[in-house]
């Protein structure tokens, strides 16, 4: 890329190493009033031209201990229906058929429908 621009290694590095990096802590008192004034923290700051990503806000939180309610974790408990239905047992384990494809016995958990 630098011989494309016609750049030297040097420069390009020394760019990258003394460009401006904002401290997050400078924006830490600006997350804690948005938090307390709203849920939505990201779009007060972006209100004030703030720009944190959602990681360095989440980063702030912690350090505060800031919790929102939306980040317990609940656990519901749904109920299952699962097959347990008593299936009568027609050929009573007698498999010696007189004809081909008399009876066919398999595990439903093996057979493709639909390709799945």
């Amino acid at each position: 890329m630098c011989q494309i621009l016609k750049m030297a290694k040097s420069t390009y590095y020394y760019q990258t190493n003394n460009c401006f990096k904002y401290n997050v802590n400078n924006y830490e008192e600006e997350v804690i009033s948005a938090f307390n004034k709203s849920r939505k923290i990201k779009a007060v700051l972006m209100r004030k031209d703030i720009i944190l990503s959602r990681r360095k806000i989440r980063f702030l939180m912690i350090k505060n201990n800031l919790v929102s309610k939306y980040t317990k974790l609940k656990y519901h408990n749904h109920k299952k229906m699962v097959n347990n239905d008593q299936i009568s047992n027609v050929l009573n384990r007698q498999f010696n058929n007189k004809k081909p494809n008399e009876v066919v016995v398999s595990d439903l958990t093996y057979v493709q429908v639909g390709g799945k």
